[in-house]
């Protein structure tokens, strides 16, 4: 099991020989800001140390509401008319679950979408299991789903469910900003 410490400083308050696999800062309601780090677990520890790859994001809280994890930031019910539909450019939505494999399995693809396409296009990700409400209006059937707005309106033919390569992925943002002239 991962273990979170929270910590005013930059170092982390663990014995752990390996550094943060994440670190969250977090500027919400506090006097200064702290920083999370998420460490790894000796089981881990032991499947990571024989690969050369490590994974660090920077996730920053806004308010009560929102994160923003790289490029990509999680909203709720009460943000999604005025992140979403009152956006002034094109939002991809994508509804996701902790639970769901395949969400976890596209969300490194998604996070380089959102940041190639930062300049065109806001990436957003909606909670399955915190936003009923949405995922009843917009008739989310399969995880992760992903439907683009515009102009406060779901663009037609943008809907897609389930799991998805990188490249089919850029394939279909493509896609989607040459259909409603965002290029």
């Amino acid at each position: 099991m991962d273990k979170i410490i929270l910590s005013s400083t930059s170092t982390p308050l663990s014995t752990s020989s390996l550094p943060p696999l994440r670190t969250v800062t977090s500027t919400a309601s506090l006097s200064s800001p702290k920083k999370l780090f998420l460490l790894r677990s000796t089981r881990s520890q032991r499947k990571l140390s024989s690969s050369s790859r490590t994974s660090t994001s920077f996730c920053k809280v806004h308010r009560s509401t929102t994160i923003t994890c790289g490029a990509i930031t999680e909203i709720n019910e009460s943000d999604f008319e005025n992140v979403v539909l009152n956006s002034d450019r094109p939002v991809l939505v994508e509804f996701v679950a902790s639970w769901c494999g395949p969400c976890r399995l596209i969300s490194p693809a998604m996070e380089s979408v959102a940041q190639e396409y930062g300049d065109r296009l806001t990436v957003v990700k909606i909670d399955h299991d915190a936003s009923p409400k949405l995922i009843k209006e917009y008739k989310v059937y399969g995880l992760p789903a992903l439907i683009l707005f515009k102009d406060g309106k779901e663009v037609p033919e943008s809907r897609r469910e389930g799991a998805i390569t990188k490249a089919k992925l850029k394939e279909y943002v493509d896609a989607l900003l040459e259909s409603i002239s965002v290029a």
